[in-house]
């Protein structure tokens, strides 16, 4: 199977060979017999250890990734924790983009750091920055997100990749904007991917999970033995809504990044908009980086009103887009970072202005997105 859409439908997903069901059985028991003492049938014996339906789910991801590893957690940040303790030691650094989920930033700096983890931040698109940093002190992980959140910055990750390996640094990829539908990031050099399958993956806010895939086969079974020992697995209903979700992934994220377009076309051309972050857009800076890197834009649209209490007002006022956290799901909604997702990092080099407020575009008519957000400005 070469095309994604393809992939995304059947990797992982053989009918039942007992009943011929088309879609497999999820698998909801907590242990399995075994035929005699170690006797394990396909590999399992815990339901923390391996789960049928997370084996599906672990295949299609690696699937779609294009790597040799799919490993499925509890959530995005259970992903990231086993991923950085199956590399760091006390002592080791991580160099991290400037602009960045604010749980990332949270988990390294204090959870990782009292236990001797060293952060650095750096202007991760700009590529000199980066290699300057590295040349400065070096770094055991470089830690990239593309594009970035809440501030949509593009980073090139073929450049990086390069970077990296020259400084013996981990690459690692935060994939979860724009999901492999259109981006992979192993294919461009990244040594791992890092999704929040939360996101655009599992596509309808209705389960949370993270995931890992990689190519390394020594680091996989690191992950995979930090999985199986600190236990943040996803849960067998969780890994079927996510494979559920990741069938349709190609056809939303098609409607996601179209309306996406349009509503950053529009709020760019109003009065009342002080600025517009969406690689869509020709005057953004890494706008030409995405259009060679990504297959579609994305539907995540941030803008910048006059000041706070005009954003704050704006966020407060959709109808249809929802005031809520998180994003990637088929409903549109509104989150003011500065209070939500990313107050964590208020006060550090990632502090998100006060005048943002990010949009998660849905796949809903984009006549009514528009009016939406129209009257919403119409009330400042």
């Amino acid at each position: 199977m070469t095309g994604f859409d393809t992939t995304a439908v059947h990797a992982g997903q053989e009918f039942d060979p007992t009943t011929g069901a088309v879609i497999p059985p999820v698998h909801f028991s907590s242990t399995y017999a075994q035929d005699g003492i170690g006797g394990l049938r396909g590999g399992y014996e815990y339901g923390r250890s391996g789960n049928p339906t997370r084996t599906a789910l672990e295949t299609q991801l690696a699937a779609l990734e294009g790597g040799a590893h799919g490993v499925s957690f509890a959530s995005g940040l259970a992903a990231e924790d086993a991923l950085l303790r199956a590399v760091l030691k006390p002592g080791d650094e991580v160099l991290l983009g400037n602009d960045v989920y604010g749980g990332t930033y949270r988990l390294i700096a204090r959870i990782l750091g009292p236990w001797g983890v060293k952060l650095r931040v750096v202007e991760m698109s700009d590529l000199a920055a980066v290699e300057a940093a590295l040349a400065e002190s070096p770094a055991k992980i470089l830690w990239v997100e593309t594009p970035s959140n809440p501030l949509l910055k593009i980073s090139d990750i073929a450049g990086l990749a390069r970077l990296g390996r020259a400084a013996g640094a981990l690459v690692v990829v935060d994939n979860t904007f724009a999901s492999p539908a259109l981006q992979q990031p192993l294919a461009l050099g990244a040594d791992v991917v890092v999704h929040s399958t939360t996101k655009y993956l599992g596509g309808h806010s209705d389960v949370v999970g993270g995931a890992l895939v990689l190519n390394d086969d020594a680091l996989a079974e690191q992950v995979r033995f930090l999985q199986f020992a600190a236990g943040a697995v996803s849960g067998p209903m969780d890994a079927w809504l996510t494979t559920r979700g990741i069938k349709t992934l190609g056809i939303r994220m098609q409607r996601h990044s179209e309306n996406g377009q349009a509503v950053a076309e529009f709020l760019a051309a109003h009065p009342k908009v002080a600025r517009v972050y969406y690689p869509g857009l020709s005057s953004h800076p890494g706008h030409d980086l995405a259009a060679r890197q990504m297959a579609g834009f994305g539907g995540i649209v941030s803008v910048a009103l006059t000041d706070a209490a005009a954003a704050r007002r704006f966020a407060e006022s959709t109808r249809v887009f929802t005031l809520a956290e998180s994003l990637g799901g088929v409903e549109s909604l509104v989150n003011y970072p500065d209070e939500m997702t990313h107050a964590s990092v208020r006060g550090t080099e990632l502090a998100v202005p006060p005048e943002v407020v990010r949009l998660s575009v849905g796949i809903e008519s984009i006549d009514d997105l528009i009016a939406d957000l129209g009257q919403a400005l119409g009330a400042l």
